[in-house]
């Protein structure tokens, strides 16, 4: 791939680089438009470098160009400058300082995708498709997404006001949250709640996430778990292969997990599971919500398509595209969106989501009280006894996943799969 490597050396030889290489790309592709269009960005150009009322940098220039042509594509395509892809790796390494939450554009508005647990932004309370409407007063009208992550990602310790703007209410929230350092860990939560039945809190897909969730898995087998809750619900997602080798754990040797499909030949692709799963035999329910996104889906998508359990909660996100980050000489990047992936079945859930097989609108419920004010009726009550007694000897804060309705819901389904099981019936 041809590289815009030739920034500081002058808006002239800028100008006839740009049109040699986009030229011959052209050329080659048969499409003789290309050269004529990018005539009007080079005399555009020329008239800026050569008219305007103060003479402007030629990096400034073209990495403006750049970020203006990305945002053209769809949401997710940004053109990131040297300190911006220095800031998306280090948040692929899981630490950085910010508030927690995974955002995107939607309806040109800002809009939250799912707060991270036990971040800054879960604990003010953010939900998924809250729209951000102002940033320490300035409204995100117009706002890309990587200058809202710029905006919203400062030193720990510093206080940023978020006005919201909540789905059926009709007035804005003005949101104080002080920034933390953001530590990620991808398994949030893995323990037994009650009769072999596992638990496990899914928050993100990195690289080390293949391998914690299999040291998660091994450790609940070792508690002789003979059911499992993989929750995703307000999971982003991640990286592509790592969704590909968690959806392996659950599903047999060589069954399709995923397909991409683009533009060109070598990204139409196919990932099946290379071996049988660890848990490829247990019993399963599958937590998603409007917050489960992108890798999340893949996995959801595959456990569905492949009857290998049972999805439950409510429709995912529906952000059904991948991503290639192309490095760029000076230390910038194009992150572009090369391709849209489908689940085995063939679907498309791109902004329609995965609707699951047994819907469960979530019902809020605090840990000692109910809606009405009383305490929670069994068995959710009776689960989180368990829990706590289990605890003994442990911090305090750790008591296990939050109490409610959806929760106490898959439970109750494992429990009915386990007793037809033990009655000689196959339920995969």
């Amino acid at each position: 791939m041809k590289r815009w490597g030739i920034l500081g050396i002058g808006v002239v030889v800028t100008l006839v680089g740009l049109v040699h290489l986009a030229g011959v790309e052209a050329r080659k592709a048969g499409d003789e438009e290309v050269y004529k269009e990018l005539e009007l960005f080079t005399d555009a150009l020329a008239i800026v470098q050569s008219d305007y009322v103060e003479e402007p940098k030629a990096k400034d220039l073209i990495y403006g160009a750049m970020k203006g042509m990305l945002a053209t594509l769809d949401p997710y395509s940004q053109f990131l400058d040297p300190d911006s892809y220095n800031e998306l790796r280090v948040e692929t390494e899981g630490q950085f300082g910010g508030l927690g939450i995974e955002i995107t554009i939607r309806d040109e508005l800002l809009t939250v995708i799912s707060p991270i647990d036990d971040t800054p932004a879960a604990r003010a309370g953010f939900k998924s498709g809250d729209r951000i409407v102002k940033i320490d007063g300035e409204l995100t009208r117009g706002i890309t997404l990587l200058d809202a992550v710029k905006k919203l990602r400062g030193k720990p310790g510093t206080e940023v006001v978020l006005t919201l703007l909540r789905e059926g209410e009709n007035q804005l929230l003005d949101v104080p949250v002080k920034r933390e350092t953001i530590t990620i860990k991808s398994i949030r939560e893995a323990r037994i709640i009650e009769d072999g039945i596992g638990y496990v809190k899914l928050s993100d897909f990195r690289e080390q996430t293949p391998k914690d969730l299999t040291q998660a898995l091994q450790q609940l087998q070792g508690q002789h778990m003979d059911g499992l809750i993989l929750d995703l619900r307000n999971n982003p997602g991640g990286l592509l292969d790592v969704s590909v080798s968690v959806s392996e754990l659950f599903l047999d040797r060589a069954q399709l997990v995923v397909t991409t499909k683009g533009r060109l030949k070598h990204q139409n692709m196919e990932f099946r599971s290379k071996s049988d799963g660890a848990v490829n035999r247990l019993p399963l329910v599958v937590l998603i919500n409007e917050g489960s996104a992108s890798a999340s889906e893949i996995v959801a998508g595959a456990i569905q398509d492949h009857r290998r359990g049972v999805v439950m909660g409510m429709k995912s996100h529906g952000k059904a595209s991948v991503q290639t980050i192309f490095p760029l000489k000076d230390g910038s990047a194009l992150r572009l969106t090369t391709s849209k992936y489908f689940t085995p079945a063939g679907r498309s859930i791109h902004g329609q989501g995965i609707v699951p097989d047994v819907v469960v609108p979530l019902v809020e419920l605090k840990r000692e009280e109910g809606e009405d004010g009383k305490k929670a009726p069994e068995p959710a009550q009776q689960i989180f006894e368990r829990i706590e007694s289990k605890d003994k000897g442990e911090e305090p804060h750790d008591k296990g996943p939050a109490l409610d309705n959806q929760l106490v819901r898959a439970v109750d389904l494992l429990k009915g799969i386990k007793v037809l099981n033990s009655n000689g019936s196959v339920i995969r």
